[in-house]
């Protein structure tokens, strides 16, 4: 495509750019239509939004770059070179906003930077954005591949890293060292568009820039610093939510989505670049503490907002679980993760909530997402090939993982698939892990009552099921809850309002929450946070639960209710997650062997199961047969 003259965009050389479609929805006879976003007028040939974007240039160029690196591909080269000239040809060159990027280009080449609906920055190039820590991401790992193979166009792309980087000094790195106040938590104020997601993809082309031995003292600096803004996004324990998660957004600390969340892969390659232990144990805690235990859980959904109310799964999500457990096991010697991966990338053959492969081997071909009932979107946009991509070209360098997942999804998909859902004991996939006890499903007496606000959204958050409990002092709520053979953790979602006047609610099982706790509201969009607070066990005969007000601002969202020990069963392949305080001895499903890690993702022993593991306090163990 050759775009028509445009003040302050220009690429490098001559010719058509490289670009691609944003999304290919699938026919009734399962060939694929190429499509723009938004809606298509077709007397002018445009959409609202656009053809390509640079979002998916951007990620579909360290596509090419990672498999031309690996293969020596000649055709691979080719594709790179072309989508990042179409990239940078996106890129403001001068002016107020040089170095942002516009986010969609027209069929034609024209350029929208103000498509609709509305995207922020508006004008698209008018501040930092996702698409240029994309872009940072790109040409960090074109000039480390094209350094050698073509100087002259690495020097070019140095040239608009460069542009980028002076645009991420004057807009977001000038926050550096300041912090915002959200819910009373301190975060850091440097993160690119608050996110820790964002910033993650431009850590990823930062490392390789520095990698490489381009831009001296700045980028290292750069690099620096975004890190340790990710770093800091580290929340939670080993019994308190979100589990030792890396949080992804800057302006909440009641949300974890994962999509895009390649905040400990982001760690591990910054770790090993700057030489800088300390950034890894965030990633370590992320990736040896939450992950297995989301798996247990389900999977890598697309929003704990805190409860999982957004169970729907996609690439985007299961690459950034992929690459940064492979990445952690490489920086931090935990070969251990690797085993875990194996239990992620079995999602892509057929380990998901459909039993079915969302990945097809011969196309490269990834389905657009699986929904937490099961159902596929069968389109198959930029986005969804494009992680599916990733995460193979990761399989490809670790074939011992690849072999595994395979394996995994084959012992998974062996039964009905009705084996999926979580909490479910039929089938090939057997997951005992976190279950929600809607609060709503509660026997609720004297003024209890279930309050169904405007809108679920609380524009940091989202009540479960659209409604919450709301307990006036002297009411109670009591649950009936399903059985279960292991004691559960119990953590109520709550509102937690800086209004110390709240009132209390006391829990059966002996816990009392202040509701009135919050911190102060700052950037946040809310007073208040949604919250899961820990109000001890509820013993594994129990099936009751009971909650008494004290006080007139009490709400109950959800309950979440936390195994001991939870489980991710794959045939006779078991992965189990530990929150007791005590080494426990468990019943596994038949003989193999059992790897049993610490909290911190080390090898604590490596045993016979014979029908018995053990898992240690925080930590996870991994049977194979």
């Amino acid at each position: 495509m050759t775009p028509p003259a445009t003040p302050n965009h220009s690429t490098y050389g001559s010719g058509p750019l490289g670009v691609l479609w944003t999304y290919a929805d699938r026919r009734a006879d399962g060939t694929y239509a190429r499509i723009g976003g938004g809606p298509y007028d077709a007397a002018t040939d445009t959409y609202a939004q656009g053809a390509f974007n640079a979002d998916d240039l951007a990620r579909a160029a360290v596509v090419y770059l990672r498999h031309y690196r690996a293969h020596r591909d000649a055709h691979s080269r080719s594709a790179a070179y072309g989508l990042l000239r179409g990239l940078t040809y996106l890129q403001t060159t001068s002016g107020a906003n040089a170095g942002n990027v516009v986010l969609w280009m027209q069929p034609d080449g024209t350029l929208n930077p103000s498509a609709e609906p509305v995207e922020l920055p508006d004008p698209s190039d008018s501040g930092p954005s996702y698409w240029l820590a994309r872009t940072v991401w790109a040409l960090g790992e074109g000039y480390e591949t094209f350094e050698r193979v073509d100087p002259a166009f690495a020097r070019f792309l140095r040239t608009r890293m460069e542009l980028a980087l002076d645009a991420l000094d004057r807009q977001v790195l000038v926050k550096y060292g300041t912090w915002n106040i959200v819910d009373g938590r301190r975060v850091p104020a440097w993160l690119i568009v608050a996110g820790a997601d964002a910033t993650a993809e431009a850590v990823l082309g930062l490392s390789a820039y520095v990698r490489a031995g381009a831009g001296a003292a700045r980028a290292r600096r750069s690099l620096a610093r975004f890190a340790e803004a990710i770093a800091a996004m580290d929340a939670g324990g080993i019994r308190e939510w979100p589990f030792r998660a890396l949080l992804p957004w800057g302006e909440s600390i009641s949300n974890w989505h994962a999509w895009g969340a390649q905040m400990p892969s982001a760690l591990a390659e910054a770790s090993t670049t700057l030489h800088n232990p300390r950034l890894l144990t965030p990633a370590i805690g992320d990736t040896a503490g939450f992950t297995p235990l989301l798996l247990t859980a389900g999977g890598p959904d697309n929003g704990w907002l805190p409860a999982p109310i957004d169970r729907t799964q996609i690439a985007y999500g299961v690459d950034a679980r992929l690459q940064g457990l492979l990445g952690v096991a490489s920086a931090g010697n935990r070969p251990g993760l690797r085993q875990v991966a194996a239990f992620v990338a079995a999602w892509y053959f057929g380990a998901n909530h459909a039993g079915e492969p969302a990945y097809d081997v011969a196309t490269g071909r990834t389905y657009d997402g699986i929904s937490g009932d099961g159902v596929i979107n069968r389109n198959s946009g930029a986005e969804s090939t494009i992680h599916g991509l990733l995460s193979m070209l990761a399989l490809d360098a670790n074939p011992a993982v690849a072999r595994q997942a395979q394996a995994l999804a084959t012992a998974g998909m062996s039964t009905a698939a009705s084996g999926s859902a979580p909490g479910s004991a039929s089938g090939g996939r057997v997951l005992s892990g976190l279950q929600v006890v809607e609060a709503e499903s509660a026997q609720l007496t004297s003024g209890a009552t279930v309050v169904t606000p405007p809108s679920a959204w609380t524009g940091e958050s989202q009540w479960s099921n659209g409604s919450y409990v709301a307990l006036p002092a002297g009411s109670r709520a009591v649950w009936t809850l399903p059985p279960s053979t292991e004691g559960r953790l119990v953590l109520p979602v709550v509102d937690l309002v800086p209004d110390r006047s709240a009132g209390t609610s006391a829990w059966s099982t002996g816990g009392v929450i202040r509701h009135g706790s919050g911190g102060p509201q700052g950037v946040s969009a809310a007073p208040g946070a949604l919250l899961p607070v820990g109000v001890g066990l509820l013993p594994a005969a129990a099936t009751t639960l009971t909650a008494s007000s004290t006080g007139p601002n009490v709400r109950v969202d959800a309950l979440l209710l936390l195994p001991l020990i939870s489980k991710l069963q794959l045939g006779t392949n078991e992965l189990l997650v530990s929150v007791d305080r005590h080494p426990r001895t468990v019943q596994v499903t038949r003989r193999g062997t059992a790897y049993s890690y610490t909290s911190s993702g080390q090898l604590h022993s490596r045993r016979p199961a014979n029908g018995r593991a053990e898992v240690l306090p925080g930590g996870f163990t991994v049977v194979l047969n």
